[in-house]
């Protein structure tokens, strides 16, 4: 085959297995056999082995292009994602009708309903027809860059048909299907691995994994439903955006209802509720939008939200049993949860036996017994909650729980701070909380090791392989495979992780190590204040104390751990190691400009400015943009509906500015 054909034969199967993807993944409707398909794939690397100059960026085979990463690089959107306002009641929709009827008077409005879709908001931006970049919500203002994880979802097209724009940013959610989420749990539990809570939490951390080639093996779809930037003419409206981000190639929502009145949205509503479980993706509420789009624009939004949409959630399901007895969970801080053990009830089309109870004074606030009936919701989250004691059904003598104040696993003596409603086990050593640090040190949002879950983690524990995360690095395949549940492939794999881990950013091993107090965020903060490990470690409580997101508190938490010659022994097990104790997020403090130094918060809408471009403007500046008001706040700028910012910003004395004074002091 000449070069030639090789490239007209080239094309023709790249857009075919691009129909074909479209028809299965987008439509549902398939239109080859798989056998077919098989054949097709082949041929297309066949020729892009003989060929690789062929190679196209919207080439199917490079769906699962992507190199594993150590870290998301930022993406700063375009255009803000902003989150709505939710209501729970009717009533309250008929206000929220009556605010947009006040903001466009004498003005026939028409409105939409959709399916609120239980997943993870994206951001999908287009060039030339393109797809360039993918990007979660983050803090609406910037998110994670994970677009080769989001290539590898099939009905997300990488080349756009019809007469796409020159840049397009579509919106949408990620979700994991029901029937997918499943299976998925299935082979997990089969591998010794804890299965994830709901479709949610997988979809997630799927998108969080560092490996695409991970990523592709999770069952994923998308939905779109909004635009970001886009140049060029764009749709008039909600119905019309749908209709055409159809027509470019994009899945969209199954169900869409249209009304004008209270009652018509009442009723939309109400006929989702009927037919939303039938739907292969998890939906917790209806998203009502003003369906006309320069409409909107004359609304404006909120610092948070736009004015012109807003989610009716529906009430979370609930069920009746009976709570059988209270055991104490030990978390890897030592907090001593009590969690109520029920009898079996089915909830949200999940069995659930065990219930959250949060802490001692939650207890004593619902008068909650061993013995008593009650009611349980499950609303999405990981464990179940006990909602009320239905007092009526108590057995006679039943008596008032009291929280022992002993470690169930160690039995060493509970301790709890005047200003915490957590009890807390004294002992670092406990096998409870050694479990629970390898588990967070191993977890996807950590140091993502592969492997390193409950299972294997409580057997490296229980036969004295580990009680602790640097002994971790020591551990031989032999060692690993002698455990149950586990083979030379898998212990080779859980080292291989191991290894990879290394490389991870500083911030990460920061929050892995568990300090309390210390989550992802302020890790991150953490990372971006100092260069690497030894200036964190040597950092003075003040140092930590002006850094944004690092209060009092979590500054003498990290001064103890670090102080501590125990976990500084730690530190040293894990330099020898290998460990990366660079930081790739950290930022020279003494970048030149008007604003260096300074802190800025921006609030409700700019005349002129969009949020991007203010906070651009702030940063070229050498200012620093966070999301909320404190004493380090150097100067809040506000504009129209500025809302509680502003009021925190008087209340704690922080200088508030407008646009103009903005540009002024950016030297604009």
């Amino acid at each position: 085959m000449s070069v030639d054909e090789a490239k007209k034969r080239y094309s023709i199967i790249v857009e075919e297995i691009r129909r074909h993807d479209h028809s299965y993944y987008v439509l549902a409707t398939p239109t080859v056999s798989d056998a077919d398909y098989d054949r097709l794939y082949r041929e297309l690397l066949d020729l892009e082995a003989s060929h690789p100059e062929l190679i196209s960026v919207d080439s199917p085979s490079q769906r699962v292009g992507g190199k594993p990463v150590s870290e998301f690089p930022e993406h700063l959107h375009a255009v803000p994602m902003m989150s709505l306002d939710n209501t729970y009641s009717f009533g309250e929709l008929g206000d929220f009708l009556h605010r947009v009827e006040k903001l466009l008077p004498e003005t026939e409005l028409d409105w939409t309903v959709e399916p609120k879709i239980d997943g993870l908001a994206v951001s999908l931006r287009y060039e030339e027809g393109l797809l360039v970049v993918g990007a979660t919500r983050g803090d609406g203002t910037s998110g994670d860059d994970i677009t080769s994880n989001l290539k590898t979802i099939r009905s997300i097209p990488l080349k756009l048909s019809g007469n796409p724009p020159k840049v397009l940013e579509v919106r949408g959610e990620v979700f994991m299907a029901k029937s997918g989420f499943e299976e998925l749990n299935r082979k997990r539990k089969e591998e010794g691995e804890e299965p994830f809570a709901n479709p949610r939490n997988a979809a997630a951390g799927s998108l969080k994994m560092l490996d695409p080639k991970e990523v592709a093996k999770r069952p994923l779809g998308v939905l779109l439903y909004g635009l970001g930037e886009v140049s060029g003419g764009v749709p008039k409206t909600q119905l019309e955006v749908l209709d055409w981000l159809d027509q470019l190639g994009f899945p969209t929502t199954e169900g869409i209802w249209t009304g004008r009145t209270h009652g018509d949205l009442v009723a939309a509503i109400n006929e989702l509720d009927e037919v939303r479980q039938e739907l292969d993706y998890e939906t917790d509420g209806a998203v009502i939008k003003l369906n006309q789009l320069t409409l909107r624009d004359q609304c404006g939004a909120t610092a948070k939200a736009p004015r012109w949409a807003i989610a009716y959630k529906y009430a979370a399901e609930q069920a009746e049993t009976v709570l059988k007895n209270i055991t104490i969970q030990v978390g890897r801080t030592g907090s001593l949860t009590p969690v109520a053990e029920l009898e079996p009830v089915s909830v949200a089309g999940s069995t659930v036996s065990r219930a959250t109870l949060h802490n001692e004074e939650e207890i004593q606030r619902k008068d909650v017994r061993i013995g008593d009936t009650v009611v349980i919701e499950k609303a999405g989250e990981i464990i179940p909650a006990v909602v009320r004691v239905m007092v009526e059904k108590r057995p006679k003598g039943a008596e008032a729980y009291v929280l022992p104040k002993q470690c169930p696993e160690c039995r060493t003596a509970a301790t709890k701070l005047e200003e915490d409603v957590v009890w807390r086990c004294a002992n670092p050593d406990c096998p409870a909380q050694v479990r629970g640090r390898l588990e967070h040190y191993c977890a996807r949002g950590a140091m993502d090791i592969e492997g390193g879950g409950e299972v294997l983690v409580r057997q490296l524990v229980e036969r004295g392989l580990a009680d602790n995360i640097g002994e971790l690095y020591r551990l031989t395949v032999e060692e690993v495979a002698g455990l149950e549940r586990m083979a030379d492939k898998s212990a080779q794999n859980f080292l291989d992780g191991l290894e990879a881990s290394k490389e991870r950013d500083l911030w990460r091993l920061v929050f892995g190590i568990g300090i309390l107090h210390v989550g992802a965020g302020v890790a991150k903060a953490l990372c971006r204040r100092f260069k690497d490990m030894d200036q964190l470690m040597d950092a003075s409580e003040e140092e930590l104390v002006g850094i944004d997101d690092v209060g009092e508190v979590i500054a003498k938490s990290l001064h103890q751990w670090f102080g501590d010659s125990e976990n500084r022994k730690l530190i040293e097990v894990l330099r020898k190691a290998g460990l990366n104790f660079q930081s790739a997020l950290y930022q020279e403090a003494t970048q030149a400009g008007p604003l260096s130094g300074k802190s800025l918060v921006l609030t409700g809408t700019l005349p002129n400015l969009k949020r991007h471009e203010a906070a651009a403007k702030i940063e070229a500046a050498g200012g620093k943009v966070v999301s909320s008001v404190s004493q380090k706040t150097d100067y809040v700028v506000a504009g129209e509906a500025a809302g509680s910012k502003l009021i925190k910003a008087e209340k704690l004395s922080v200088s508030v500015i407008d646009e103009a004074e903005l540009l002024r002091l950016c030297g604009s």
